[in-house]
């Protein structure tokens, strides 16, 4: 297997350092690489998109022709796709009202409108402990100038809430799109679903 680590901005290596322990905690022969060029997309089995700056992220994926690798993959339906925090932003397919999507090429990946900087400069950063389905016991999540899940539709199942009704963790078939860093802490649990939601083929 060959993940992939979009390493635009964000914690690139932090995200490597995580799915490599999940890789060999669930005996999986596989190599994680960081991914800076349109043409390393093609031979990718899944990818991880980490947090960042939105606006910045979807600018230099469109100038660098990844977005339109990574969309091509998406309507293929063969790239398993882990979006955290800036992440979860690009694999919406719709923003909040009062945000302007011309500023964000989104993925449109998932049934899922997205509120960015949900928390305010108030609360940029926090640690929560979530319930986490198919979790056996709760997972503590790094929030850092979260966004927040609005609104699901279709295919698309809540995995996660914070304070009962908002949103923060969702799948959708290979899709999965997180508020929180999953990098950020030593329990790979996150790291581990995704890719048990696409290991079978390559084992």
């Amino acid at each position: 297997m060959l993940a992939g680590v979009l390493g635009v901005q964000g914690d690139v290596s932090e995200h490597v350092f995580s799915m490599k322990n999940a890789l060999k905690e669930k005996n999986v022969d596989g190599r994680v690489v960081v991914v800076k060029q349109k043409k390393e997309i093609d031979n990718l089995d899944i990818l991880i998109i980490p947090g960042g700056e939105s606006t910045t992220i979807s600018k230099i994926l469109y100038k660098s022709g990844i977005y339109d690798r990574v969309v091509r993959r998406i309507e293929n339906d063969d790239l398993p796709i882990m979006g955290t925090c800036a992440g979860c932003v690009l694999l919406a397919k719709e923003l909040t009202d009062n945000e302007n999507e011309e500023e964000v090429r989104l993925l449109h990946a998932m049934d899922i409108k997205v509120e960015r900087n949900a928390f305010g400069r108030q609360r940029e950063s926090f640690e929560k402990k979530i319930e986490f389905k198919g979790f056996d016991y709760p997972y503590n999540a790094v929030f850092i100038r979260a966004p927040i899940i609005r609104k699901t539709w279709g295919r698309c199942e809540i995995l996660a809430k914070i304070n009962k009704e908002m949103v923060v963790a969702v799948r959708q078939n290979r899709f999965l799109a997180l508020s929180f860093h999953p990098e950020l802490t030593n329990d790979v649990r996150i790291h581990k679903y995704f890719l048990d939601m696409s290991i079978l083929r390559y084992r």
